[in-house]
């Protein structure tokens, strides 16, 4: 039903990105990580937040396997803290103890840091920049990209082959409506309904991942 993977697409999305991924990790989700047998939580946030962490990483200078390795550590790490002490919203955001988590992570892996040691320890700082809010951004912007892939996978196989098209070709690949409508053989309204009607399924779908 894809005409293009969503785990491949080069991400151009516009409209859909503000329309459908103006969503933060929401605080119910949060909490339910904090019980480390809530598996339906946990399946949620790794799928969500594993390739954002990978790709932090991989821009922080780590080869894939090493990236790999090390945001399997971060997710260990998140878990572990969670169990010990509730987050506490009023002190930072979460994306914020998160990428700081990544960061001392990638430090570690860089300054070659033995993995027995966790994270967070003494590696040197000087391996990397200073963190920027745009560390945070990326992540951000990683996350929303990874709701939208998880939630357009889940949906698509819900829409026949001409209203995905429609979807997938105007708001993903920023093809003209025009264009896509007459080699669909549409009018240009159907186009827009048919685009309409799968950001809003894909809008519902990352609420219920996000939701207790």
């Amino acid at each position: 039903m894809l005409t293009s993977s969503p785990l491949a697409v080069v991400f151009d999305v516009g409209a859909i990105i503000r329309l459908a991924l103006m969503i933060t990790t929401q605080l119910s989700l949060i909490r339910r990580l904090q019980n480390p047998d809530d598996r339906e939580a946990w399946q949620v946030f790794v799928e969500i937040y594993f390739p954002a962490i990978f790709h932090s990483l991989r821009v922080k200078g780590l080869q894939h396997a090493d990236a790999e390795d090390v945001a399997q550590q971060v997710l260990w790490s998140v878990s572990r803290s969670l169990s010990k002490q509730p987050y506490d919203p009023n002190r930072a955001k979460f994306r914020t103890w998160l990428e700081t988590l990544i960061r001392n992570a990638a430090i570690n892996a860089l300054s070659r840091v033995p993995r027995d040691r966790g994270l967070g320890g003494d590696g040197s700082w000087d391996e990397l920049p200073a963190r920027s809010d745009s560390d945070e951004q990326l992540l951000l912007d990683e996350y929303r990209k990874q709701l939208f892939r998880v939630a357009a996978q889940q949906v698509s196989a819900e829409f026949g082959d001409d209203t995905w098209q429609a979807f997938w070709r105007t708001a993903v690949l920023q093809q003209s409506v025009d264009s896509v409508a007459n080699d669909l053989g549409k009018q240009t309204g159907s186009i827009y309904a048919a685009r309409s009607r799968v950001i809003k399924r894909i809008r519902q779908e990352i609420e219920a991942m996000l939701d207790d």
